[in-house]
């Protein structure tokens, strides 16, 4: 039965590491309780708001919230695809000993604060020939024009090292603050609302975070590229030669 110990020890602890906490989250996930057709069970906050719950164990689960039929390990990616899909603000962990509030746009900053050194150890980034991957580049080029602050997307299968986790992802280098508002509906456009591929989204300002652009642009990955002020578009990828 898989446990995610080092979120356990600290939220047993009631640690006020919250960057650990976000760490061992990323890691590796936790068990989000269903009912018996398969959707996801729900908890109520004090204010009656959602909060999407986690236990660091399906047995945690179990114990803690008898009334679920099971639990289904969720990694972050899925944990913040469902807050998107529900419009949950809010995730609720639990483990034997102890419980921490995270709000969902702490967990997806810290992602991208994460994956901000994705040229470097944590994160290794590859050319993909998948067809969602390529269905992602092909929607990029078809909507970026439409977002004057997104200059350039690449898309890749991402893998983390410490973990073995693998699934696509999407760097946006934007002319904006993060978090990007710009970035995420430009990957909400990307993406069909049904049958979604696990997709990561990393936002960078072009400014503040220059040198991993530069390494970016040197890993041959899929990549659009836009010039708002002529509207041109242009499409990199290894597909072509």
């Amino acid at each position: 039965m898989t446990t995610n110990a080092a979120l356990a020890e600290l939220l047993d602890g009631s640690s006020s590491d919250h960057d650990a906490l976000l760490a061992a989250l990323a890691d590796h996930g936790v068990h989000v309780p269903v009912a018996a057709n398969g959707s996801v069970v729900f908890l109520r906050s004090e204010d009656g708001s959602p909060a999407l719950p986690g236990y660091v164990s399906e047995e945690c689960c179990a114990e803690l919230l008898p009334s679920a039929d099971g639990a289904v390990q969720c990694d972050v990616l899925r944990l913040l695809d469902i807050a998107a899909q529900t419009g949950v603000e809010v995730l609720a962990l639990f483990s034997a000993g102890g419980w921490a509030r995270v709000p969902v746009p702490l967990l997806r900053r810290a992602l991208q604060e994460r994956g901000r050194d994705a040229a470097g150890e944590r994160m290794k980034l590859t050319w993909s020939r998948h067809p969602a991957a390529v269905a992602l580049r092909d929607a990029a080029a078809g909507r970026i024009r439409e977002f004057p602050a997104v200059r350039t997307v690449w898309v890749s299968q991402a893998r983390w090292l410490d973990t073995g986790v693998e699934h696509l992802m999407v760097h946006m280098a934007v002319d904006e603050e993060l978090p990007s508002a710009s970035a995420d509906r430009l990957m909400a456009a990307m993406l069909p609302d049904e049958d979604r591929p696990q997709v990561g989204l990393l936002a960078l300002n072009t400014k503040e975070h220059a040198a991993t652009i530069t390494e970016l642009d040197g890993m041959g990955l899929d990549t659009v590229r836009a010039d708002h002020a002529s509207g041109r578009v242009d499409v990199l990828s290894r597909e072509y030669g």
